[in-house]
């Protein structure tokens, strides 16, 4: 038995120090050790063919040995990725590979990206045969599940001996750095649709102007530098003298977010939290207000202020919250509304749209809420955008109930009576409200703003 277990021990000897290197026997060497496994056999009815299956266990042996010496080294091979440097959360990515063989043979090689947890590779391993002294390039779609900073370090390659006994598992540094941003082709799409006027396909409608954007002020006198079309005839008729009408200059205005981090924004929605939904719409709205020329500012925050973004104006301002917001992630903690208006009141302390974020599944957020919102309308146009729970509204409208299911919608049914009840209060003390699912929020709120815009409401 002892010497049953030393040769067993210095057998796995060597095939330990083959695999600190990677190396592996693979399926083919396991299928030619069963030929001195069946000639063993033979040794139960004739152990005179004992010479005959030594013979056959060292032809096997060194033929194992040759084909170990045919495996290339991780030098024969170069690899290079290339992939951009943002990407938009859900939304599949191009990502190119291009692989060099510097050896004097070709090879079957096995190809898999180093993809974080919340990625996902299609397809998942890419296989092709590379020729001697050859490149080829390949490509696969990458599609984040989360926001953040990423990092890809490696990319792994199997290939194979000449005769297939053997496995070599090649890591190639490739170091690349992927930022995950929130939805940022809704952003494109909006762009296209804006310039063909089909905005209707999104679910923007068109706001009837109450006024123009460069309302009457008053009357003065022609000045040779005057646009001819703005005369006044009545006026220069009834005076005897050229007068022109001047108009009102229209003025920047301040949009400012502040944007729930806490744990209500921590359930999800088709997919994503509710935090990722609203730093969608709040993503869209800023372009489109951006676009109008008005300033944006971002503040979130859950137990503390986290992160504050000044209200500018101009296109570099998306560069500024898309870096402010992507790698920002709800936090299992109370939310503080009171820092987080305080914060408003001390930094911006003009006029502005406030548009509150938040998600209110009890009284006592609900009671904040109300309190700090109705405050601001002093100073401020509050607007509170509040996520509707759907599981609460398929709940409380599933037809024919029985058994606990009529329990069931009637709690959804009371949650949603006391929800709606502080919704009217909040209308009731002037704060606009809007009242909408996760997942459907970005039109309405582009319209609440257009609508604001055209009412002049600020």
């Amino acid at each position: 038995m002892l010497h049953l277990f030393l040769l067993t021990a210095l057998a796995a000897v060597p095939l330990w120090l083959i695999a600190r290197r990677r190396i592996y026997p693979h399926a083919m060497l396991l299928l030619c050790w069963l030929v001195p496994c069946l000639f063993s056999l033979l040794l139960v009815f004739a152990p005179e063919t004992l010479h005959l299956v030594l013979i056959v266990d060292m032809i096997v042996v060194a033929l194992a040995l040759i084909d170990l010496v045919t495996l290339p080294f991780g030098h024969v091979f170069d690899v290079e990725r290339h992939v951009g440097r943002t990407a938009s959360l859900g939304k599949p990515q191009r990502v190119e590979l291009r692989v060099s063989n510097r050896g004097r043979r070709a090879f079957l090689v096995h190809m898999r990206d180093d993809c974080p947890d919340p990625f996902t590779a299609r397809p998942p391993q890419l296989s092709f045969l590379l020729p001697a002294r050859s490149r080829r390039d390949t490509n696969y779609k990458l599609r984040a599940g989360r926001r953040g900073a990423f990092v890809l370090e490696c990319v792994y390659l199997q290939v194979r001996s000449r005769w297939g006994f053997w496995k070599r598992l090649i890591e190639h540094p490739c170091r690349s750095i992927v930022h995950v941003y929130p939805d940022m082709k809704q952003l494109a799409d909006y762009a296209v649709l804006a310039r063909t006027n089909r905005l209707s396909l999104l679910g923007v409608r068109r706001s009837r102007k109450v006024g123009q954007d460069h309302d009457f002020e008053r009357l003065r006198d022609y000045s040779p530098d005057d646009n001819y079309k703005h005369i006044d005839w009545r006026a220069t008729a009834r005076r005897n003298k050229l007068t022109v009408k001047q108009f009102q200059t229209s003025q920047s205005q301040r949009i400012v977010f502040l944007l729930d981090c806490g744990r209500m924004m921590n359930n999800e929605a088709s997919g994503l939290s509710l935090l990722d939904h609203a730093l969608n719409a709040m993503l869209m709205l800023a372009y489109v207000a951006l676009q109008q020329g008005d300033s944006v500012g971002l503040v979130c925050f859950s137990d503390r202020i986290h992160t504050f973004v000044p209200p500018r104006g101009g296109m570099d301002q998306m560069n500024r919250l898309l870096h402010a917001s992507f790698d920002r992630f709800p936090q299992l903690v109370e939310s503080r509304y009171d820092l987080a208006f305080l914060h408003l009141a001390t930094h911006c302390r003009k006029r502005s749209l406030v548009v509150l974020i938040s998600n209110v599944i009890d009284e006592v957020n609900s009671l904040q809420i109300q309190q700090y919102l109705t405050l601001q309308t002093r100073r401020h146009l509050p607007l509170g955008i509040l996520l509707r729970d759907r599981q609460l509204f398929d709940a409380a409208a599933t037809p024919h109930l029985q058994g606990n299911d009529l329990y069931r919608a009637a709690a959804a049914a009371q949650i949603l009576n006391w929800r709606h009840q502080v919704l009217t209060d909040l209308e009731h003390q002037g704060v606009l409200v809007l009242d909408v699912f996760p997942e459907d929020m970005t039109a309405p709120l582009v319209n609440q703003y257009l609508n604001i815009k055209a009412r002049h409401l600020l």
